[in-house]
């Protein structure tokens, strides 16, 4: 990977997901506004937030799983919205914590709208998705719903640890690969989660839900890794790590060279980085042995992953997840 190549070849799946996701997501925006808001602002925060949803990936995924496993996609629209009510809830927050302002060239909810209305946002999602689990209670299995109700709480828990450890590492330059690889599977837990309510929802068998899981969890933390690698190449948004998160991962494993580590800390440390600094931060973090240890490592777990889902029964939505797997080693 280098500084010129920051076209991310796996945005082509986001076509893909955005269509799996579509029925959910607009089963998730009826929901939420079917709510009696009395604030005007409280609602253009809501209507704001909506209209830039671009969440396709988890409800695409729980799509996904429950196709793996036989499933009728059209059984897991339901779980779709409560998935993306919970991950909406979770973004807004992480945004208000990270005082992410601008993301992806737009103002977040709390850049536009302030801290309160982030919070309070961010909380109306949280208790939509709840109730809206409750109401399925009538309209689904009730061993099914039982155990989805069981991975929420597993999911919710592990998420919030994954946080708190984050913020115990924010502004350190000595994270350890150990350190940061226990956050990274505890925030895989969302998409291990995607793909274990999707199986279940589908009806997979006991040893094709545990398949579905290995994959969601050794998935979640790929797809993290490469957004390290992808964060690297980003000028603002290597700014906006410095400033209030912790740096990539791959430049941290880097500053395990000493001389490497002095020469970036100088670079980064002046009042302002040129292009051509900039470009030789890239260049000489992805030359480094570490960083080609972890890149090795992407590519066992990549590995494991396609192993997982080649136990199951073949199909299109298998096939799919094979391939989404091995995207995530592209251009590293």
């Amino acid at each position: 990977m280098n500084s010129e190549k920051r076209t991310d070849k796996s945005t082509r799946f986001v076509e893909i997901f955005r269509k799996k996701s579509e029925k959910g997501l607009e089963f998730a925006k009826k929901a939420i506004f079917s709510e009696k808001i009395e604030s005007e602002t409280a609602r253009d925060a809501l209507e704001y937030y909506t209209s830039n949803w671009e969440i396709f990936i988890h409800p695409g995924l729980l799509s996904t799983a429950c196709e793996a496993v036989g499933g009728n996609p059209d059984d897991a629209v339901p779980f779709q919205a409560v998935l993306s009510m919970l991950t909406a809830s979770f973004d807004i927050h992480d945004d208000l914590i990270d005082e992410s302002r601008i993301k992806q060239g737009k103002p977040t909810v709390f850049g536009k709208f302030g801290k309160s209305m982030a919070l309070l946002l961010g909380d109306a999602f949280l208790i939509k998705s709840f109730t809206l689990l409750l109401e399925l209670r009538d309209k689904a299995p009730k061993d099914r719903l039982k155990r989805v109700v069981e991975t929420l709480r597993e999911f919710l828990f592990k998420l919030g640890s994954a946080h708190v450890l984050e913020q115990s590492l924010k502004g350190r330059i000595d994270i350890t690969l150990e350190e940061y690889l226990r956050v990274l599977e505890l925030k895989a837990s969302s998409v291990e989660a995607d793909m274990r309510i999707g199986a279940i929802i589908g009806g997979g068998s006991l040893k094709e839900v545990e398949a579905l899981m290995k994959y969601g969890k050794k998935l979640g933390m790929l797809m993290t890794l490469r957004e390290e690698f992808i964060d690297v190449l980003e000028p603002k948004e290597l700014y906006q790590r410095m400033k209030n998160e912790y740096l990539p991962m791959p430049i941290l494993c880097a500053f395990q060279n000493s001389v490497v580590k002095k020469t970036i800390q100088d670079m980064l440390s002046q009042k302002y980085v040129t292009k051509k600094n900039f470009e030789t931060i890239c260049d000489i973090t992805f030359q480094t042995r570490e960083v080609e240890q972890l890149k090795n490592y992407m590519k066992d777990a990549a590995n494991e992953a396609v192993s997982y889902v080649s136990a199951l029964r073949k199909s299109s939505a298998n096939t799919l997840l094979k391939r989404l797997a091995l995207a995530m080693l592209e251009d590293l």
